[in-house]
């Protein structure tokens, strides 16, 4: 959680004091494969994948596979208005959050089931990160511009509800935040579906 609070604010910091820089750039790439590729595979293999054996070796390394992947994506073509893919911050979210609920429930040692349903779920995230979804940037928020005062009690109720269950909150979020690329994608399919017929029938009436 720490390391995602500093990569939002790396790039920020860099911009704000003139110091961004080529090599800065990919040093960061390099410390997010360090921080939400490496770190979460290895966690989550010592965790609940090593019962699996092999299995849980290849989701692991699926995992870091494509964090990897995403990473050097992003540095070659460049994300401002929106990601394409799941940020790998978020898809280590999904991981780190979901075992910290899961010790938060006392299952320090996780049955073979719930293992299965890790192991899926950490295939999902890689997936995720290097598939052509679109997903909202933090990056579209302007520090700099007038925060309304509505947004600023929105986000200390935020932070109320998160105290409330911390772990469970954030895996929520993480949740709904890797969801919210394919569904997005299958509201624009859903919407074009319809336009054709809706433009079919206007012309039908103009004809008759």
């Amino acid at each position: 959680f720490i390391a995602m609070m500093l990569d939002g604010a790396d790039g920020r910091i860099a911009r704000m004091t003139g110091t961004q820089s080529a090599f800065g750039a990919q040093y960061d790439s390099l410390s997010d494969l360090v921080a939400f590729g490496v770190a979460p595979a290895l966690v989550a293999f010592s965790w609940g994948l090593s019962a699996l054996g092999q299995l849980g070796w290849v989701a692991a390394f699926a995992y870091m596979a494509c964090a990897a992947l995403r990473l050097a994506r992003f540095n070659v073509d460049g994300e401002e208005g929106s990601f394409t893919g799941l940020a790998s911050p978020a898809a280590a979210g999904l991981i780190v959050f979901s075992i910290w609920v899961a010790l938060e429930q006392g299952m320090s040692q996780p049955p073979v089931f719930v293992a299965l349903v890790f192991a899926a779920l950490t295939v999902t995230a890689a997936l995720l990160m290097v598939s052509n979804y679109e997903y909202f940037s933090p990056k579209k928020i302007n520090l700099r511009e007038r925060i309304p005062f509505v947004t600023l009690v929105l986000i200390s109720m935020g932070f109320a509800v998160a105290m409330i269950d911390p772990p469970m909150v954030m895996l929520g979020m993480a949740l709904v935040y890797a969801a919210s690329g394919p569904g997005k994608s299958l509201w624009g399919k859903i919407r074009g579906a319809h336009v054709p017929t809706a433009k079919k029938s206007e012309k039908k009436d103009v004809d008759s």
